[in-house]
């Protein structure tokens, strides 16, 4: 058995390019996409059972922490579509190399950051 291994490593230590950032953030907006449609259904389900259950899911959907989760969930939705398109266009053989990933995450953060601004702005207008 190799003794050279590492037997635990600490993530922390080490230093990620952008390109591999973003590639882990497009993950973590698919995840928090797929737990978020199980709230988005609870509350298609409510505000679909009366006209009561639509005015209180329209309240809470548009005041304080529903607004906030409404943001929450367009945000990653912006950004996961931007770094996929982005996925899309590198399977296509377009940046693939180190210089090209590098703009194109920049490039995918700077879009996403666009479309986030403008959910919020619609969220709370």
């Amino acid at each position: 058995m190799n003794q050279q291994r590492p037997v635990n490593l600490d993530l922390t230590k080490f230093s990620f390019p952008l390109p591999a950032l973003t590639s882990i953030t497009h993950r973590v907006a698919g995840v928090i996409l797929f737990v978020g449609i199980i709230f988005l259904l609870c509350a298609l389900g409510d505000s679909l059972e009366s006209a009561e259950g639509f005015a209180e899911t329209k309240i809470a959907m548009t005041t304080g922490f529903g607004s906030f989760i409404t943001w929450g969930l367009l945000s990653a939705l912006a950004f996961h579509f931007v770094a996929g398109i982005k996925h899309l266009i590198m399977d296509l053989g377009i940046g693939e190399t180190k210089e090209g990933g590098f703009k194109a995450a920049v490039l995918t953060i700077i879009v996403s950051g666009i479309l986030v601004i403008l959910a919020g702005a619609w969220v709370w207008a």
